[in-house]
């Protein structure tokens, strides 16, 4: 089991050694998918082998239970649809001038140990090493999000950096003190950070403390995940960063954040009730919703916008958590895959629209259908997927979380939510139908002339990984069947039950 549970974490590590000593080249630019198909092997297999008890190893440091495979298998899925579409990507930023090899290196290096870091916090056994492995992740994208070395990138890395190791040093001291309150409640030195220790020992942890500590992790994890009020560094960082690296952010690493909400969650409603956490993460989702709802009305930037709607799905994570039945806890989990595959797609197709237009603003960008017939209906398909029409699984997960909250007595919330969303769908679909439809734009040409603009031709490799997270997507719409035992084990751990 130990050697299983390393595999996730150890894959993309290996991955990473071997950009580092034979750099970006043709047979190594294929490491990153060959790694994130062996993690997302990994995760599934794990998923096998947790359905009736956890496993530990490396001694208890490493943990699995059925929510932690799944999120492995979130993480694989999300990382091989970005390492497909990685190699024809970087390449055309190499053709541009907008990379040198010594840049694409450090990208392989890079990218897989965030990979890493991702895998290891969802796997961790201890609240302190999550601590440690979510903080990795931002020191790592931050070279990332400034990749293009342009003014607007290194702004907004620096802005990353600087807003989420804020929050993580709010989340630092949560844990301090939650380590506080279970050493007074003669939690054994060894566990008491232990996921599992807290949980069983939670009716004797200091209701004062734990609630102080309970409120500076959510709001600390709640920072990297996007929730507001500490969302501002998401927009400038994911419309920076390649593509692929803002497919990995926003599809995963935000959700690997909330996972850590998710788990702080288990402990404090076995040890304050259900109240604090329900009350406080309704605040936080109806404020980041209300957030995204105004801040896209006005947006005129596509992966800015992109952006703005990670913020609406997060303030979804954080309703359906805060409604907490089980089937609000099984849709929330199945939201966090159906929202990582939809948003990698809708960020991998920007990123060729981007390098096809030389601009992120709407309105350089006209007739993509016409102009990329794949790249623009993958695009289009994706949004639809985000703002939640059927056949695509967001349907269904924001479907059983509204219904959900109805039946919880939360119909206010719920209603809250829905009217905010509606706003959402006519500001995304007020900016992107000019995007897709319509006569393509001209670039200008020798003189006063002007040419048509050049189509949009993604590689075999990144149309690939297009359609297969689209696929996925709506599969999971029409049936979870796949899933459906894995969900309900993890939404059972959500619920404090083993």
């Amino acid at each position: 089991m130990t050697v299983l549970l390393l595999v996730p974490p150890v894959l993309p590590l290996l991955a990473a050694g071997l950009h580092a000593v034979f750099g970006w080249r043709r047979g190594t630019a294929w490491l990153g998918v060959l790694a994130s198909a062996g993690l997302l092997g990994a995760g599934i297999a794990l998923a096998a082998s947790v359905s009736s008890r956890p496993r530990t190893g490396l001694d208890g440091f490493l943990r699995a239970d059925a929510l932690s495979a799944y999120m492995v298998i979130v993480i694989g899925a999300v990382a091989l649809l970005a390492s497909l579409a990685a190699p024809s990507y970087l390449a055309a930023e190499k053709a541009e001038g907008h990379a040198t090899d010594a840049d694409l290196r450090r990208y392989g290096m890079l990218s897989q140990a965030f990979v890493a870091a991702m895998a290891l916090a969802v796997l961790a056994a201890s609240l302190g090493i999550l601590w440690v492995a979510v903080e990795a992740t931002t020191i790592l994208t931050a070279f990332l999000v400034g990749f293009r070395r342009t003014r607007n990138a290194t702004e907004a890395a620096w802005k990353y950096v600087v807003i989420c190791s804020a929050g993580i040093a709010l989340a630092f001291l949560g844990v301090v003190l939650l380590h506080f309150a279970a050493r007074h409640a003669h939690v054994p030195e060894a566990g008491a950070l232990d996921w599992a220790s807290l949980v069983r020992h939670a009716d004797g942890l200091d209701a004062g403390v734990t609630r102080i500590a309970v409120a500076l992790l959510v709001l600390g994890f709640g920072t990297k995940a996007g929730l507001a009020p500490m969302h501002a560094w998401l927009p400038d960082a994911h419309s920076q960063a390649p593509a692929p690296v803002s497919a990995l952010m926003s599809g995963v690493l935000l959700s690997v954040a909330f996972y850590a909400v998710l788990r702080v969650r288990v402990i404090a409603d076995a040890a304050l009730g259900a109240g604090f956490t329900r009350t406080l993460l309704l605040i936080v989702a109806l404020a980041s919703l209300a957030v995204a709802a105004s801040l896209l009305l006005a947006q005129r930037d596509y992966k800015r916008l992109l952006a703005y709607s990670s913020i609406e799905h997060m303030g979804l994570l954080a309703l359906g958590t805060a409604i907490g039945t089980p089937l609000a806890l099984t849709a929330v989990l199945l939201h966090v895959l159906g929202h990582g595959l939809a948003k990698s797609v809708a960020f991998l197709a920007s990123g060729f629209v981007h390098q096809a237009v030389g601009s992120s603003r709407i309105e350089a960008a006209r007739g993509l259908l016409t102009r990329g017939p794949l790249v623009a209906g993958c695009f289009g398909a994706g949004l639809l997927a985000l703002l939640g029409f059927p056949p695509f699984s967001l349907f269904a997960s924001e479907l059983g979380i509204f219904r959900a909250g109805f039946d919880a007595g939360l119909g206010w919330a719920v209603g809250i939510a829905l009217a905010l969303l509606a706003v959402v769908l006519a500001g995304i679909a007020a900016r992107t139908g000019r995007m897709l439809l319509g006569a393509p734009s001209r670039q200008p040409g020798p003189g006063a002339a002007t040419i048509p603009a050049a189509p949009i031709r993604p590689a075999v490799s990144a149309a690939l990984a297009l359609l297969l997270g689209l696929a996925a997507c709506a599969a999971l719409g029409v049936t979870a069947w796949p899933l459906d035992s894995l969900l309900n084990h993890a939404a059972a751990v959500l619920e404090g039950r083993p």
